[in-house]
């Protein structure tokens, strides 16, 4: 082969990168609920948000624990690398030194959360979970929630059951916050006046007038709602490659 004949040679074909999905903008929406917290614990509760967690200690927040959700504090690869002990635990829940990322059968404008029953606490329609920690959760230390599924039915007008504490009744808590809401069609905060859930960015494809369709409460919704930011390609790589290979993210958000 001649020097001529190389130089004419047609470049190397490279595999495009499939875009994000919008489970992986969910995953970037979770992860960055625990941006800029420093040493703190996090309790991820559902696949993306802990796709999410791992994500974040991989790469903005490496200071954040990890638990395996018994004794031990792990890393995003889920080996052991320090002890948890149910006391100390107990401390960094109680002292505003945990952030957890709960479901919501039911949430409101306010962000109270519902997990225990649908209709009269009396006579319910249908039993759920129960109150279990969610009070301690929400009154201790940030609270934020991931909804899979965005419908009427769960964005309600008043919970049947407050379970989680929202701003309407959480007094003087001092650790009282809830950071985000994250759904399939965008990310919501409190960021308003009177503490009542704003829309603060959508994922793509998603525009606000669907999101209100599926929101039973009047939503604050800025003139202009910013798109959930892009995952860097070395978010998508990690996402992808090492932390959730097997894609499990797709059980949870399809498209």
């Amino acid at each position: 082969m001649t020097e001529n004949t190389r130089t004419h040679l047609p470049p190397p074909t490279r595999t495009p990168i499939p875009p994000p999905t919008r489970a992986e903008y969910c995953v970037i929406a979770c992860a960055d609920a625990w941006r800029d917290s420093g040493e703190i614990l996090a309790s991820p509760m559902g696949l993306i948000p802990s796709v999410g967690a791992r994500l974040a200690r991989l790469t903005f927040a490496p200071d954040l624990l990890l638990t395996d959700g018994e004794a031990m504090l792990v890393r995003p690869d889920g080996t052991a690398e320090g002890w948890l002990p149910y006391r100390q635990h107990l401390a960094l829940v109680t002292g505003g030194r945990r952030h957890v990322m709960m479901g919501a059968s039911q949430i409101d404008r306010f962000g109270n959360q519902n997990i225990s029953c649908i209709g009269d606490w009396e006579r319910p329609k249908r039993q759920l979970l129960g109150v279990r920690g969610a009070p301690v959760n929400t009154l201790n230390h940030p609270t934020s929630y991931w909804i899979p599924r965005h419908s009427r039915r769960v964005f309600v007008e008043k919970v049947d059951m407050v379970c989680g504490v929202g701003y309407d009744h959480a007094g003087d808590a001092p650790y009282h916050r809830i950071p985000r809401v994250v759904s399939d069609l965008g990310v919501f905060d409190f960021a308003t006046p009177d503490h009542s859930m704003r829309l603060a960015s959508l994922h793509p494809g998603v525009t606000p007038e669907q999101v209100q369709e599926a929101t039973a409460f009047e939503l604050a919704v800025p003139d202009e709602v910013p798109p959930t930011r892009e995952p860097t390609a070395e978010e998508l790589r990690l996402i992808r490659e090492v932390i959730d290979p097997g894609n499990t993210r797709a059980r949870e958000v399809g498209a």
